[in-house]
């Protein structure tokens, strides 16, 4: 088995963004999923869209879109990538009292898209919380991470 290495510490024990020229520009793939549990009170006012705010999914969906866009902004040794795709889903779930998440990202590039995939979740969560933390402070944020990457080096990852 290889030695695992840190790619964001170089020789000297500090950090550093990790250089791609020599890389291939390859089509890459990140899917990633998280979940907002919460009573099942607030899942009703969100399926009703009786928040005063707004369409809660409706926002969500275009904060984690924004999200992903401003990745490396938000995470230091990310590097900018342009997006062709990034799509924020969500589920309705009754039985676990919870909205799932999915984002998926898309590049072509040197570099992989998971950082933004797993933003564009974190984002489209925190955003859901904002809006229905006045009827419902006890919201849990659970489970994000990424279950699909492909494209690069390393190839295909699942984690389903």
């Amino acid at each position: 088995m290889s030695e695992l290495k840190l790619t964001h510490i170089d020789g000297s024990g500090s950090a550093s963004m990790v250089d791609v020229s020599a890389k291939p520009d390859t089509e890459r793939l990140a899917v990633a999923v998280g979940s907002v549990l919460m009573r099942p009170q607030t899942l009703r006012l969100i399926a009703d869209n009786a928040f005063d705010k707004g369409d809660v999914l409706a926002v969500a969906r275009i904060a984690g879109i924004q999200g992903a866009k401003q990745t490396s902004t938000l995470i230091p040794l990310c590097h900018p990538l342009p997006l062709s795709r990034i799509a924020v889903d969500f589920e309705l779930d009754g039985d676990a009292d919870a909205v799932h998440i999915t984002a998926e990202a898309k590049t072509t590039g040197k570099t992989g898209v998971e950082m933004e995939a797993l933003t564009a979740v974190s984002i489209a969560a925190l955003t859901i919380y904002d809006m229905c933390k006045a009827v419902d402070r006890g919201m849990r944020i659970e489970a994000v991470r990424l279950t699909h990457k492909s494209g690069g080096q390393s190839g295909d990852f699942r984690n389903d």
